[in-house]
């Protein structure tokens, strides 16, 4: 059993860690996705933030080249008005200077800058070549256009907005975007804004700018290389691994989300960190997961104990229950044998005892039917002569007296049947005049010899028992009260009766010299008695008599001799 009950120990450690490893996984997987979810939800909304920043800007720059197209100085300048140069440098300057423009200039139709706003610098753009730049030839063509690039004389990147004049010319806007790349930095995350060709032109990491995201043709990455005058180690392949963009040198991870700008063209790109969000989220997930598992587990075992003990308990408890029934059926079992062997034990000793008593009793009975029978002779004889005679009435009362002795005889004998037969014990209504009969009937011849004074019986009186177990006890008190008398001068036996509604009490009195108080208190119990050749038997089994018929049989005090009272239960 306690092999058994640590082996479901071990098993049930075994299966808690297997959830609990199946709970961590599972829990870090959806924690995982869920925060990552969020990133990317999270991220879309930066990124269009951030390319509305960008489209705001490049719109606030858009309306430059296009109110300057127009203007007269503009106009004058490229038409060669020496005046009019001098007056758009300035402008140009001031402009320059109000809205943040990295560079104003005017080319001409034959390309090279006329007018800028840093006419003041020893960089200036005044009298530069700028027939090479596409978004010069582009302007001339379509009016407007716009390149990002670097610059030429600054080295700097810049989107380039340019616009035909009235004139033939062209205006140019140079943007910059440091401020807004800035802000990205700040912000977080990496920003990056790539052309068509994949190649990052705007980003808030610097490294990254002219690095490409996609691989390039060699004529697309030389033609690049020509407008945007880059230096031949750029274009080098953007350092991202990955659906969502993983960090080639450091491994980190990060969330990206993609929207376009107004720029034609242009996408951004918002790189958000997700590493250590999906890691933490992963790690408390899962901790909460195991823990759970680990308190859950806990929970069931500690449930399943209590009831295995609880079980365990009520088996015990029955097992007991059932022990305890089983000994006490046994033992009531063995108290039914004991009963009934103390059962056919009492009834041998009535038996014993009613045939000692026929040994005592059989002289009386011979000598009272031995007179009937002498008298029966003696009729029967002289009927004979009579009816010799022809005194047929003499005859007929001789047969009638011959008849009663014959009932006499025949009554006694019966008593003397009954009393000897063993009989388990009939109850029905005996009356209580045929018992008191039947013993003095018995011990008709014995009580010969004593005064006897016998109570008035009501007729009709009656008690519940059997005649012959009442006769029995009768007789025994009334052969102890003979044998009491034998030496004393006077000798009397006194029956009395009294009752009331639920019994009838018949005393029996002698003027004997009584009951010993030494024997008085044992008086009942066997083999008890104060003759010579009593076997004290006689009075215990007649209490066991009146016990078993619902009555009592007792020793009451008395002034002269030895008074015993019957208990019976009236009818």
């Amino acid at each position: 059993m306690r092999f058994d009950g640590q082996s479901r120990g071990w098993r049930w450690v075994l299966g808690t860690v297997v959830l609990g490893i199946l709970a961590v996984l599972a829990a870090s997987h959806l924690a995982g996705n869920r925060v990552l979810d969020d990133l990317r939800v999270q991220a879309a909304t930066d990124a269009r933030l951030r390319a509305a920043l960008l489209d705001s800007e490049v719109a606030r720059f858009r309306l430059l080249p296009l109110t300057l197209a127009d203007d007269r100085d503009v106009i004058a300048a490229v038409r060669g008005t020496p005046e009019a140069q001098a007056a758009l440098d300035r402008k140009l300057e001031l402009l320059a200077g109000v809205t943040r423009a990295a560079a104003i200039y005017v080319i001409s139709p034959r390309g090279f800058a006329l007018s800028a706003s840093n006419w003041r610098s020893a960089e200036s753009f005044k009298g530069m070549d700028y027939r090479f730049r596409p978004y010069f030839r582009e302007a001339r063509v379509r009016g407007e256009a716009s390149q990002y690039a670097l610059g030429t004389v600054s080295r700097r990147p810049g989107l380039y907005l340019a616009r035909r004049t009235a004139a033939g010319g062209v205006i140019v806007v140079k943007l910059e975007f440091d401020r807004i790349e800035q802000e990205w930095a700040r912000a977080g995350g990496i920003t990056f804004v790539r052309n068509p060709l994949g190649v990052v032109l705007v980003t808030s990491r610097p490294k990254w700018r002219f690095a490409a995201s996609l691989p390039l043709s060699l004529s697309d990455a030389t033609r690049f290389r020509a407008d945007t005058r880059v230096p031949r180690g750029a274009l080098s392949p953007l350092p991202l691994t990955g659906e969502d963009g993983v960090l080639a040198d450091s491994g980190e991870r990060f969330v990206a989300q993609e929207v376009a700008t107004s720029q034609p063209g242009w996408r951004l790109s918002l790189l958000q960190p997700a590493g250590a969000a999906v890691k933490s989220a992963r790690r408390a997930a899962g901790l909460s997961a195991g823990l759970a598992v680990l308190a859950l587990s806990a929970l069931a075992w500690t449930l399943r104990q209590r009831v295995t003990l609880a079980r365990r308990r009520t088996a015990e408890l029955e097992d007991a229950v059932a022990q305890r029934t089983a000994d006490l059926r046994r033992e009531m079992d063995e108290r039914a044998d004991s009963e009934a062997r103390a059962a056919d034990l009492r009834e041998a000793l009535r038996q014993a005892n009613r045939l000692a008593s026929l040994g005592q009793i059989t002289a009386s009975v011979a000598h009272e039917t031995a007179q009937p029978v002498a008298a029966v002779r003696t009729y029967a004889q002289t009927s004979e002569t009579l009816l010799d005679r022809g005194a047929t009435e003499e005859v007929r009362a001789n047969l009638k007296a011959i008849g009663r002795l014959a009932d006499r005889i025949g009554s006694v004998t019966a008593e003397l049947r009954g009393f000897s037969r063993r009989q388990a014990g009939e109850m029905r209504p005996v009356p209580v005049a045929d018992v008191i009969g039947g013993a003095l009937l018995i011990l008709k011849e014995q009580l010969r010899s004593v005064t006897l004074e016998l109570p008035a019986i009501p007729p009709g009186l009656a008690v519940i028992g059997g005649k012959v177990r009442l006769e029995q006890v009768l007789v025994n008190l009334l052969q102890n009260a003979l044998e009491a008398l034998v030496d004393c001068a006077e000798r009397r036996i006194t029956l009395t009766l009294a009752e009331d509604a639920e019994h009838v009490r018949l005393a029996v009195s002698d003027t004997g010299s009584g009951v010993a108080e030494s024997v008085a208190a044992r008086l009942f119990t066997p083999f008890v008695t104060s003759r010579d050749k009593g076997l004290g038997l006689g009075l215990v089994i007649s209490q066991d008599i009146m016990i078993e018929l619902g009555g009592w049989l007792k020793l009451l005090p008395s002034g002269q001799g030895a008074r015993f009272e019957i208990g019976m239960r009236r009818a």
